[in-house]
């Protein structure tokens, strides 16, 4: 972990959508910001290597800032703990996602929670965003599954441009409190 390049971690269910698009907005919003970032995603429940499917690359290119992003180098990555071992923050799509983080890594459950939990507690400051996010005592933070973003597999084309948009908000607001 450094001050000066935080490292995050998207996280959801399997690195195929959710977390692969909100790190990739992350990067783009951090870029057009000048927010250096680290962002790297993982998934709870991975299949090992496995690229972006064709309606995450479409929903990503459905917004037009992102619509010439390279996507060919993602391959799904199981969450690790040298992940977290790296990580400022672990940016969880669902409720779900936080609760295995406080199950399996109970060490990172203090830089971990949803992505709207984020966009609503965490603050803009002259701190470092260690010990911003150390403040709000994420590990013991209630659950709302109604912060949770849905996920779209399964669903067609239309679903996953919907998660896209709501991301695209998401990360907009997160960039600015980083």
């Amino acid at each position: 972990m450094t001050a000066e390049t935080p490292c995050i971690v998207t996280l959801c269910t399997g690195n195929a959508a959710r977390s692969v698009m909100a790190a990739f907005m992350l990067e783009h919003w951090g870029a057009a910001l000048s927010v250096p970032l680290d962002v790297v995603s993982a998934g709870t429940h991975v299949v090992e290597g496995q690229p972006m499917g064709m309606r995450t690359r479409a929903a990503l290119a459905s917004i037009p800032e992102l619509a010439d992003v390279r996507v060919s180098g993602h391959r799904s990555k199981q969450l690790s703990a040298e992940q977290l071992d790296r990580a400022d923050l672990v940016v969880a799509m669902e409720a779900d996602h936080v609760r295995f983080v406080r199950r399996h890594h109970p060490d990172s459950a203090p830089r971990c929670a949803t992505l709207r939990r984020l966009c609503l507690d965490l603050h803009h400051g002259d701190d470092p965003l260690t010990l911003r996010v150390a403040s709000l005592g994420l590990a013991e933070a209630a659950l709302d599954p109604a912060e949770d973003v849905a996920d779209p597999a399964g669903g067609d084309v239309d679903v996953y441009v919907a998660c896209a948009n709501e991301l695209w908000l998401l990360t907009d607001q997160l960039i600015r409190r980083i």
